[in-house]
């Protein structure tokens, strides 16, 4: 049976997932009011919030729900989550498509004009131009690494926002550097020299950041000895330079946001049996390791400096500290 509706909103309709605006069927199509009341009668179009419509009676695909949120609140884009989800597809990892769909719109836009709707978060930004939005896209949505800054500052630990970003440089579907515009471009952002020299640390192929919190968070504020940094030395494999030397025992940092290429691993690989055929092993650390877990991390570096000849103590760091609970 030929669908009753004219070309002009099925050609809507097939650009949007079957989803449409009152707005747009009145507005830019010209459509008769009594026209869209009937196609609303005859269960043509079914309402989804108030003033959008979809154009089946069955349950909405996660993209549908996507559309209807973003043209419940139009002018409006796809914001944080529902930005990455849209982005890289079904499937994202720790997203639920059965949770609401989060929309951003201009932080200078009237209340009055926003009216609530089931399963919609609506959040005010400042940065709603061309720089921090996707316009052409279906639907409208925040650039990748609008959304992934985004996404990143609201974690519960830096850890875990870190792992969103470096979801992104891993996927290739962005690089450090386009992170820290996005991130530089905000006014506020809560622990902003961090991030700003982790992403910079990440462009440039160092771990700064990282070092600097080894030796205040788990080295100085543990008690444990200073090691040598950036220790030259000479190996099978050529010249290299040691984060933190200790007498026989090595403590790399690793601050890249991205997965080792094979090449880079083996290299890391071969230079670490190198060490340890000089009597040297070598532990490996994380920006978890020392930001999120720098009490257990130290106690575990002070044991292996312990039964390579240390006769220091793990300090604790202060009340609660977790290095002296797992001395206990």
């Amino acid at each position: 049976m030929p669908s009753p509706l004219p070309a002009p909103v099925l050609a809507l309709l097939a650009d949007q997932d079957s989803v449409v605006a009152r707005s747009q069927v009145l507005d830019d199509l010209t459509v008769p009011p009594w026209q869209l009341r009937r196609w609303l009668a005859r269960g043509v179009l079914v309402p989804v919030h108030p003033g959008v419509y979809v154009a089946h009676t069955g349950p909405l695909t996660w993209q549908q729900r996507a559309w209807a949120a973003v043209l419940h609140a139009r002018p409006a884009a796809l914001h944080g989550v529902s930005a990455l989800r849209a982005a890289e597809g079904p499937g994202r990892r720790g997203h639920d498509d059965d949770g609401p769909v989060h929309v951003a719109v201009a932080r200078d836009r009237p209340v009055r004009g926003l009216r609530t709707a089931g399963g919609v978060v609506v959040h005010r930004v400042a940065r709603f131009d061309d720089d921090a939005v996707q316009w052409n896209r279906q639907p409208p949505r925040q650039r990748y690494e609008e959304a992934s800054v985004e996404v990143a500052l609201r974690c519960a630990t830096r850890t875990d926002g870190l792992a969103v970003l470096a979801a992104g440089v891993q996927a290739r579907r962005t690089v450090a550097a386009k992170l820290a515009d996005a991130l530089q471009a905000r006014r506020r952002v809560r622990d902003r020299a961090f991030w700003v020299g982790v992403l910079r640390d990440v462009a440039d192929g160092a771990s700064s950041v990282l070092e600097q919190a080894y030796v205040e968070r788990v080295e100085r504020a543990h008690g444990l000895p200073a090691a040598e940094r950036q220790q030259r030395g000479t190996l099978r494999c050529g010249v290299v330079y040691r984060d933190n030397a200790y007498e026989g025992l090595l403590v790399e940092l690793d601050g890249r946001l991205h997965h080792d290429t094979t090449r880079q691993r083996d290299a890391d690989m071969e230079r670490d049996l190198d060490s340890l055929v000089e009597g040297r092993a070598t532990v490996r650390l994380s920006y978890g390791q020392v930001l999120d877990r720098a009490c257990v991390t130290a106690q575990r570096i002070g044991t292996l400096l312990s039964q390579r000849g240390w006769e220091g103590t793990v300090t604790p760091c202060g009340p609660g500290c977790a290095a002296a609970r797992a001395a206990a």
